[in-house]
């Protein structure tokens, strides 16, 4: 049975998330759908990650496997054709050895959180990041984060609905910069627990604005407590950026 290793860009504001739902659209669905309708027998979509309500992707990787062989470029042409209008979009489909899995072959996962840093409502943004105000110091927020970089228990930053097994993750790098009134900031994992992503943005916000000092992130980290999250960020801010597996 052929495996198909897509490469999806969407836009998560519709949807409640990647993985399929029972009270409300998402990702997974409208994909299943379309091949479904395609190859004429269900399908089942394996994702490298699990975006929440809102969350975009620039470059979610994921499979399928069909009955029978189709040309690549000719099976992404006819699934972005049968998706639409949803705002997803196919952007590359290869064939991939039976054993490569788009979950449990990645080897990292990379995401971006995108702040933009004015007064003025968001217009051509809207829905696509998130709007703070108050003037960031953008250079605290990136020394601050490199409290966060390495091996730790990552209980403030995670999820109460989080089902992972361990709250201890290896964060690779979290870093911040600016681009004139855009926070852009960066981080990398083999991978996340559900909501640390946007718990510690929102964190590093209220470092940026002075509320927070680089003590009070390490003592929020350290206390283990997810009741000593000072902020969690919203959801529109947050793209999946990138999945790394093995030769690549």
């Amino acid at each position: 049975m052929p495996r198909y290793a897509l490469t999806l860009e969407f836009d998560g504001s519709p949807f409640m998330g990647l993985q399929r739902q029972a009270h409300g659209p998402s990702v997974q669905q409208s994909v299943e759908d379309a091949a479904e309708s395609i190859v004429g027998h269900p399908v089942l979509l394996y994702a490298a990650g699990r975006t929440d309500t809102g969350v975009h992707a620039r470059a979610m990787r994921a499979h399928i496997d069909v009955e029978r062989a189709f040309d690549p470029f000719r099976l992404m042409e006819a699934l972005n054709a049968r998706i639409r209008p949803d705002p997803i979009a196919v952007v590359d489909c290869v064939i991939v050895p039976d054993d490569w899995h788009a979950r449990f072959s990645c080897l990292g996962r990379a995401y971006e959180y995108r702040i933009i840093n004015r007064r003025a409502p968001l217009t051509l943004e809207a829905g696509r990041a998130w709007r703070i105000a108050r003037p960031l110091d953008a250079a605290a927020m990136h020394e601050a984060a490199q409290e966060l970089v390495g091996h730790h228990d990552f209980t403030t930053f995670r999820s109460v609905h989080c089902q992972a097994a361990s709250p201890l993750k290896t964060l690779d790098r979290l870093d911040v910069r600016r681009e004139g009134d855009t926070i852009i900031i960066e981080t990398a994992a083999r991978s996340f627990l559900h909501h640390q992503v946007r718990s510690m943005v929102g964190c590093l916000g209220l470092v940026g604005q002075g509320l927070w000092s680089r003590a009070d992130l390490v003592a929020a980290r350290d206390a283990r407590d997810r009741q000593k999250l000072g902020h969690n960020a919203p959801p529109e801010g947050l793209y999946f950026v990138k999945a790394i597996y093995p030769g690549e």
